[in-house]
């Protein structure tokens, strides 16, 4: 996980917020615009009334921190000056869950950042529409302005976020993991190209100042008294010339030794960037090898539920979670019945709480009394949620673990850990300070 104030922020936090996009994807000619409809569209989502966990994306990718820092503070009791980019992050999200004026201060300084690409969203009127015009932008790197547009559309639907979500959320993680090793390799490229030109500006200053005495010279010559044999001042007129001469091919040695070092560098900084274009390519490769993954892995996970809900009614069950009493907070609902299957098929019990979407939030502390695990899945639970589960694990001192998913897949990975001798202890720790949904 990753965090794009941090990601796509890491990046200075001085940059503007779409830096890590830009510098990223080359800047290309827009997709053209599509005829501006007369229908009326109804009004847009609110920041606070998006699911809590898309928050953290939004703020972390179309804010930058030194936005966040000149804002956060006025509604909250923040330190500008001690706090750290993690500590206003963390503020900024949770006042985007909680609404009020610090919710709407934000969504306000995002509509006026963006306002071109809501201005451009706003003419599309169908899901396949959005969903088009999304793609174009972030092919062509144009992706905060676009993600907050999309974000807030009224032909959005949770599927269509949640999908812009997850593009997001991988691309803050392979731009950065492509373009570390480019950028300071260019960087070097740059400091050396400033060196050679800042030495080739020194000889010619050089040859400058020998040209004034010599010109220096010749007045002097010329003012000396009349008595002086022209004989002498030939002589030292010749030696002048020589020395001239003799400084002069030095120099012009010297800049032909830095020109051709000059000329090395400008090729070592093209062979950089056809290298950034060829992994460019790459990460397009990789993101399209990406959706293809999450594709198959739905289809494991819809196999598992078809698989291991008739096992249940059969009676076989995975010996680690026999006798076990399991609080599962968080996810979907659908994978929730599966994994509450599969562990009523081991003789174990499974209490579920959807960490307070429906279920009262203040029923949490409640429901793990008496349980022997807890589990939640890091990509569908909000923040408050995480930070209550926590505080009463270790009320209760129960070991907690989070998954990588709120899918099928990640809670029998957990149950094969457990099943290892060396992997059977699962231990609540501290309270983590990284962003559950961004690392």
């Amino acid at each position: 996980m990753s965090q794009p104030a941090h990601i796509f922020q890491t990046q200075a936090n001085a940059a503007p917020p779409s830096s890590w996009a830009q510098r990223a994807l080359p800047r290309a000619s827009r997709p053209p615009a599509p005829v501006p409809a007369k229908a009326f569209l109804p009004r847009g989502a609110r920041l606070h009334e998006l699911d809590p966990h898309l928050h953290c994306s939004i703020i972390g990718t179309c804010l930058s921190t030194t936005a966040l820092r000149k804002l956060v503070p006025k509604f909250c009791d923040l330190v500008r000056a001690k706090a750290s980019d993690l500590d206003i992050h963390h503020m900024a999200v949770q006042l985007a869950t909680e609404g009020g004026d610090g919710a709407r201060a934000l969504h306000k300084l995002l509509d006026t950042v963006y306002a071109p690409e809501i201005k451009r969203f706003r003419r599309y009127q169908s899901e396949a529409e959005v969903e088009a015009a999304w793609a174009g932008c972030l092919k062509h790197g144009d992706v905060p302005g676009a993600y907050w547009a999309l974000m807030t559309h009224p032909a959005a639907t949770p599927g269509l976020r949640q999908h812009a979500f997850g593009e997001v959320h991988m691309l803050s993680h392979l731009v950065g993991a492509a373009n570390r090793a480019d950028i300071r390799r260019l960087l070097a490229l740059e400091e050396e190209n400033t060196t050679l030109k800042d030495k080739v500006d020194r000889q010619q200053q050089r040859l400058r100042d020998l040209g004034a005495a010599q010109a220096a010279l010749a007045r002097q010559e010329r003012s000396r008294p009349a008595e002086t044999s022209a004989d002498e001042r030939v002589r030292a007129l010749e030696t002048t010339l020589k020395n001239n001469e003799m400084a002069l091919q030095a120099s012009e040695q010297a800049s032909a030794h830095h020109a051709g070092r000059l000329e090395k560098a400008e090729a070592r900084l093209k062979e950089a960037e056809d290298w950034a274009s060829t992994l460019e390519a790459a990460l397009i490769e990789a993101h399209r090898q990406i959706n293809a993954q999450q594709q198959e892995l739905d289809a494991v996970e819809t196999h598992l539920a078809d698989t291991f809900a008739p096992q249940a009614e059969a009676g076989a069950a995975p010996t680690p979670l026999k006798g076990k009493r399991i609080v599962y907070v968080g996810g979907r609902p659908q994978a929730a019945n599966t994994i509450r299957a599969l562990v009523e098929a081991a003789g174990g019990e499974l209490l579920l709480h959807d960490g307070g979407i429906e279920d009262r939030r203040g029923m949490l502390t409640t429901t793990l009394a008496g349980a022997d695990l807890v589990v939640f899945p890091v990509d569908c639970i909000s923040h408050n949620s995480v930070a209550l589960l926590k505080r009463g694990c270790e009320r209760f001192n129960i070991p907690y673990r989070p998954l990588r998913s709120s899918g099928v897949a990640s809670f029998a990975a957990l149950v094969a850990e457990m099943a290892c001798p060396e992997n059977a202890r699962a231990q609540c720790g501290a309270a983590s300070r990284i962003c559950l949904h961004h690392g």
